[in-house]
């Protein structure tokens, strides 16, 4: 069995990119699952209903968020209220009686025989949003998921720091085929597969603008490293012009164990 995971899709640059080469690589590695990330998918924060239906019309079985999958949340309604959206959010987020947070944080695709688990989790360091320990939350989840009924359990991580992802990686060792971090939009160079048959990568990467601010024109970000305020700098926008990069990985499993993973890197002049 073959997943083909790409992140994060960054604005229009990154939906052009995965649409003009997915045919391509979908005939080369013949995957059986697509995952994408939609943090950065509309204008570089969040998806819009317009922007998955894009994904989901491409092939894709799940999108992850982070912590702008809400960015657009007023123009979510239909999407937030379709139980077969292939959009999740970190799973997380605090249960408040009276305060439901939108989506599922999990979601199991099934097709040809094979089944599989993903998993979307937040950290909470260095980010803003306060949620529930992902650790725990992710025993949680693997006490009631039935791991007799999956072929794979696939886990997004999105943090900052490189520390959290590899304890991650440790902590659910022997639980998930493959776990992999995003947030920080650089395709890292250590993937590799524990003892226990658990994959894992710090970071995927970024598919979108090349040369930029993780995605954002230099003039949004620019002025203020330099000066150290913000009087100088313009709204961050998303690059649209100049080369584009696309990164995903590609997951082999077996017996639920995960037996290679093969870094994919594609610059595009386009």
């Amino acid at each position: 069995m073959k997943i083909l995971i790409f992140w994060d899709v960054y604005g229009r640059m990154g939906r052009e990119l995965v649409a003009r080469h997915l045919p391509a690589l979908k005939a080369k590695f013949s995957p059986d699952f697509l995952i994408a990330n939609s943090e950065n998918l509309t204008s570089g924060k969040g998806p819009v209903p317009e922007h998955v239906a894009f994904m989901r019309e491409l092939g894709f079985d799940c999108l992850t968020g982070g912590n702008h999958v809400f960015a657009h949340l007023k123009d979510l309604s239909e999407e937030l209220a379709d139980p077969d959206s292939i959009q999740i959010r970190p799973a997380n987020y605090y249960d408040v009686p009276g305060y439901p947070i939108p989506w599922k944080g999990t979601r199991v695709v099934e097709r040809n025989g094979k089944r599989i688990l993903i998993v979307n989790l937040l950290s909470s360091t260095f980010l803003k949003d306060e949620v529930y320990n992902p650790f725990l939350k992710a025993d949680e989840i693997f006490q009631n998921a039935e791991p007799e009924s999956l072929d794979a359990v696939i886990v997004d991580f999105h943090r900052e720091t490189t520390a959290e992802i590899y304890c991650m990686a440790e902590y659910l060792s022997g639980r998930a085929t493959f776990v992999y971090g995003t947030h920080t939009h650089v395709q890292t160079n250590d993937e590799h597969v524990l003892p226990s048959g658990t994959g894992m990568i710090a970071d995927v990467g970024m598919t979108g603008p090349l040369h930029s601010a993780i995605g954002q024109a230099f003039e949004g970000r620019l002025p203020t490293m330099v000066t150290g305020v913000s009087l100088f700098s313009k709204k961050p926008e998303p690059l649209t012009e100049g080369p584009g990069s696309l990164h995903a990985v590609l997951v082999e499993v077996q017996d639920g164990r995960c037996v290679a993973i093969e870094k994919i890197r594609i610059r595009d002049e386009a």
